[in-house]
Formats: C-alpha cells, structure tokens, sequence
C-alpha cells in the first residue's frame, strides 16, 4: 500500500492513557485510523490491501494529535522495526505536545 506522508500534515498517536506530552521513541502516523486501531492496545493487528485494518485490541482508547511543528529526520523517523509499509509508522526522538482529540468508542 502507498502512504503519502504531508509535509504539514497531521500527525497522531493512539494510547489507551490520558497524557499531554508524547514520550521519544513514542509511534506516530499521520494515518488516523492506523492511531485509533493502535489505541485500542492489539497484540494483533493487520490491514488489508485496500487500507481495511483488523486488529483485535479491546482496551479503551484516546486519539492524539501532536501540537507543535514536527520535522521528519529531525523530530521523527522511520520506525526501523515496523513489519507495516514505508510511512505507516514514524518514532519520535524527542518528546512532543500533544492535544487528545476524543475518547474512542468500544
């Protein structure tokens, strides 16, 4: 599957915390979907070739947004042990404001 990443697109983070600032080596995407699923706390997870994704995480989950201006190469970078396709999943180095957008429904 091709991921476009947006130069100013927006990023986000699923966690099934309550936070305000994103730790490094934390996993963001600007796939929202992709943050939801992963907010839901999966030992599973898998999308199909359409960008259907299935996982079978059951916690309860907050989507993020990062809030502050990110650079990749200089505040994120390719996860380099992701098993998903290239710009699905990005790791911080640094830590990183976040803003919760809303709590996600079961």
């Amino acid at each position: 599957m091709n991921i476009e990443i947006l130069l100013n697109g927006v990023w986000y983070h699923g966690s099934d915390q309550v936070f305000d600032e994103l730790r490094p080596e934390s996993t963001i995407t600007q796939w929202r979907e992709l943050a939801e699923a992963f907010s839901h706390q999966p030992t599973a997870l898998w999308y199909d070739d359409d960008g259907v994704i299935h996982h079978n995480g059951t916690a309860k989950g907050y989507l993020y947004t990062i809030d502050e201006p990110i650079e990749v190469g200089k505040d994120i970078e390719q996860h380099p042990r992701t098993t998903m396709d290239r710009n699905a999943e990005f790791l911080t180095k640094r830590p990183l404001r976040v803003k919760m957008l809303y709590r996600l429904q079961d």
